[in-house]
């Protein structure tokens, strides 16, 4: 009989002990397996966004640093956990064995290409190399091995999407699944980030649950993501405004709201300093989703006590029941989004 292993991973925390993986700040990456645990040879990391955008303003854009930064990353930690960021992103691979005391929750088998639905934050990682950087996709191709918790999800890659594809849409699947949850016919709904991967799909998302009688507007800082906005078409407004500015974000959307803000905002960006714009375009009892994981929940939380503002904010938490179907059937049932992810991210 082999070793058997906390189901939340606690057995490869090494510092702090008593903490669970993804708080902790070392974690043990040898790749010999407890009998509860599911090995998988990695060939894509999907950093997360905010991570991502972090390490390649640190590195210059020059790809040579931003290979040794993620490996000195995970050489300390045990894993892809950005100690700036706080934040990880996912991988993509082939399940290489299986424990025999493995209880996942979805059937999987050695051989299985699957996509992990839990942070890389958490994940015991172990990079041999670093072959390639896609950095228009955020994702890193790579010869590594991770290791999965009984307690962790996971998506077996569908075969009618391309593998980068689903890796996309999977990384962000908490997004547009929480926006259809959150929203209600006949709101006005804003997204920050619109014009991102997990933009759009909220935007379609929130367009199809506010229905006709409700406005989504887009929000975005660059013409670039402006353009990809109108072009998708499920925006009924779009406006280019920096985001960290507050003052600017609240006068845009009171302008299209005729003074009333919006019901709903979801903040799907990368960068830091947005919180205050987020809180400030949204109505009294309204509700922000924080999604990104750029965001400040302190500046959030005494942001809003400062400006007087009673609203519901929502941490992003990036999984919800039935996420990954649900995220991928959105990209499937709109053509335009299928050829713009197809465009993007195949």
């Amino acid at each position: 009989m082999g070793k058997v292993g906390c189901v939340f991973g606690t057995h490869r925390v090494l510092e702090p002990k008593g903490v669970l993986p993804q708080p902790a700040w070392k974690i043990d990456n040898t790749m010999e397996i407890y009998d509860n645990e599911l090995l998988i040879d990695v060939d894509t990391l999907n950093i997360d966004a905010a991570s991502f955008t972090q390490i390649k303003k640190e590195a210059q854009g020059d790809t040579s640093v931003m290979e040794k930064i993620m490996l000195d990353i995970v050489a300390k930690r045990g894993k892809h956990h950005n100690p700036v960021t706080g934040s990880g992103g996912m991988l993509m691979g082939t399940v290489s064995r299986i424990g025999p005391a493995w209880a996942g929750k979805t059937p999987v088998k050695v051989g299985d290409r699957i996509a992990t639905l839990v942070s890389l934050s958490l994940t015991p990682l172990k990079i041999n190399k670093i072959k390639k950087y896609h950095l228009e996709k955020e994702q890193v191709e790579v010869d590594a091995q991770a290791i999965l918790f009984s307690s962790g999800i996971y998506a077996v890659l569908p075969e009618d999407l391309s593998p980068s594809l689903a890796l996309a849409v999977l990384d962000v699947a908490g997004a547009p699944a929480q926006t259809a949850q959150l929203v209600r016919p006949g709101q006005n709904v804003l997204i920050i980030g619109g014009g991102g991967k997990s933009g759009m799909l909220c935007m379609y998302e929130a367009k199809k649950r506010a229905g006709i009688t409700g406005k989504v507007i887009g929000l975005g800082s660059s013409e670039g993501s402006c353009n990809r906005m109108r072009k998708m078409g499920h925006a009924d407004s779009v406006i280019q405004v920096d985001a960290t500015d507050p003052l600017a974000v609240m006068k845009a959307v009171s302008e299209i709201t005729n003074g009333e803000m919006v019901d709903v905002v979801i903040n799907c960006v990368n960068i830091p300093g947005t919180e205050l714009g987020s809180v400030m375009a949204t109505k009294d009892k309204g509700t922000v989703y924080f999604f990104s994981m750029a965001t400040s929940f302190t500046s959030a939380a005494l942001g809003a006590e400062g400006i007087g503002k009673d609203v519901t904010m929502l941490i992003g938490n990036g999984y919800c029941r039935d996420h990954a179907v649900i995220a991928l059937q959105t990209v499937r049932e709109d053509p335009i989004l299928t050829k713009t992810f197809q465009e993007l991210y195949a």
